[in-house]
């Protein structure tokens, strides 16, 4: 891989969900070594600490869990990303979820800015593409998706250049969608491949497909990596763990594949919580797949 500036900015967000535990996920990064890990194979690395929310009020929503919070971390996680990319590759240590709205429509407008397009990669458990409608948890980690799409309107977030469309994403290691995204997943042209069809035929041919449409139309790559992507035996510290997730095999083949591709613009580790974690062995399992991504 070309050897990049990386730039490490913490997200201890911790407002997706109602289980706690995702605010101490940038420190177990540091801890487990990820800067001096991507410095050893020859990137340079620039940590810029942990991102902080704009200013807001706390006003309690009847359904939606810590919304005005989540809509400050977008702000905040937008504007940061979009200033990273200026000056290199950011890599963004989560925090749940909820922190891709902000993380993404950073690389959205960067991305706008330079024409050129934006893909996204979405390695996770979950398709995350509720509507503030429809989610029935009220836990805005399940709605980036939903928000980047513009599917709905999404009050007082921060508003998109145009929304990313459906095409430029692919969904892998799917195996958690709720009947209402599933119903609209159904009607648009996002890219799924659940672990059934990773069972019967691999992962690197759908992979390889998407990253070929990204090189062909010489767009950005934004890979967020969810924690719960990977099976609970390989990665323990998540609090959404779904059983049958992708092999650390598998999950070492997607990164070196995506680093073979040299279309790597930005990388997101999320919903790591080290409160859950046995001696840090998640942390570094993540450390050590974002290693593989950068040419390990």
């Amino acid at each position: 891989m070309t050897p990049q500036n990386c730039i490490l900015q913490g997200a201890p967000l911790d407002c997706g969900k109602i289980r706690r535990g995702c605010i101490m996920g940038p420190d177990a990064y540091r801890t487990a070594g990820l800067a001096e890990t991507v410095e050893s194979l020859g990137h340079t690395v620039t940590d810029i600490g942990n991102v902080a929310p704009i200013p807001y009020t706390d006003t309690p929503h009847p359904k939606l869990h810590r919304l005005s919070e989540t809509i400050a971390w977008t702000h905040a996680l937008a504007d940061t990303t979009e200033a990273s990319f200026a000056r290199g590759m950011p890599i963004t240590l989560g925090g749940d979820h909820a922190l891709a709205a902000g993380t993404v429509l950073g690389a959205m407008r960067f991305a706008a800015t330079n024409n050129r397009p934006l893909f996204v990669l979405w390695l996770d458990a979950h398709s995350d593409f509720h509507t503030l409608e429809s989610t029935d948890s009220g836990n805005l980690h399940g709605t980036p998706m939903g928000y980047l799409t513009g599917r709905s309107k999404f009050p007082d977030w921060p508003s998109l250049p145009a929304p990313l469309p459906y095409e430029n994403i692919a969904m892998i290691g799917l195996r958690s969608v709720d009947p209402a995204e599933r119903a609209a997943l159904q009607d648009t042209a996002v890219t799924r491949v659940d672990m059934r069809q990773i069972d019967e035929t691999g992962i690197a041919q759908p992979l390889g497909a998407f990253l070929e449409r990204v090189a062909a139309a010489n767009g950005m790559l934004h890979v967020s990596l969810d924690v719960d992507f990977l099976d609970p035996a390989a990665a323990p510290a998540v609090g959404t763990t779904v059983p049958g997730g992708a092999t650390l095999r598998e999950a070492h083949l997607a990164m070196e594949i995506i680093c073979d591709s040299d279309l790597l613009s930005a990388l997101d580790l999320v919903e790591l919580n080290p409160f859950l974690d046995d001696r840090g062995a998640t942390a570094q399992v993540m450390t050590d797949l974002a290693a593989s991504a950068l040419g390990r």
